[in-house]
């Protein structure tokens, strides 16, 4: 997954049709705006701003959670660490998924030392089966 978030573009460019395919010129179909956005700022996203982000888009169909989980992934394959800011909010999200991979993205931005010392204190608390293992594995 890299550092991508969401979208075809992997599929788009090994599909053997596509050979067969030319510019595009309608507009509904032109990158909008705003589409490409740091990953911090994509971290800060709550229900209602993801809603209103995304609005007309194929990206409100996932859903505010599985888009921060695909956003957190970025954050923790980009292995820079000044994302930690926009990351461990997201450790107290109501969302499971969201918590279970802001644990992730943690361990993989975080010195060893400050994610022993950040599981301590969280893992105890945390009830759901998922997000304990990946404050355990990381």
């Amino acid at each position: 997954m890299g550092n991508r978030v969401f979208g075809c573009d992997d599929c788009l460019a090994v599909c053997p049709w596509n050979k067969f395919a030319s510019l595009g010129h309608e507009a509904l179909l032109a990158a909008r705006p705003g589409a490409e956005a740091p990953l911090a700022e994509l971290l800060g996203l709550d229900d209602a701003a993801f809603r209103a982000r995304y609005r007309g888009t194929p990206i409100k169909r996932t859903g505010r959670d599985r888009f921060v989980r695909n956003v957190l992934i970025a954050a923790g394959n980009s292995g820079d660490p000044a994302l930690l800011a926009a990351v461990e909010p997201l450790i107290g999200d109501p969302s499971p998924l969201v918590r279970a991979m802001a644990a992730w993205a943690s361990a993989r931005l975080m010195e060893p030392t400050g994610f022993a010392r950040l599981r301590g204190a969280r893992l105890p608390a945390e009830r759901d089966e998922d997000v304990r293992r990946e404050w355990e594995e990381g």
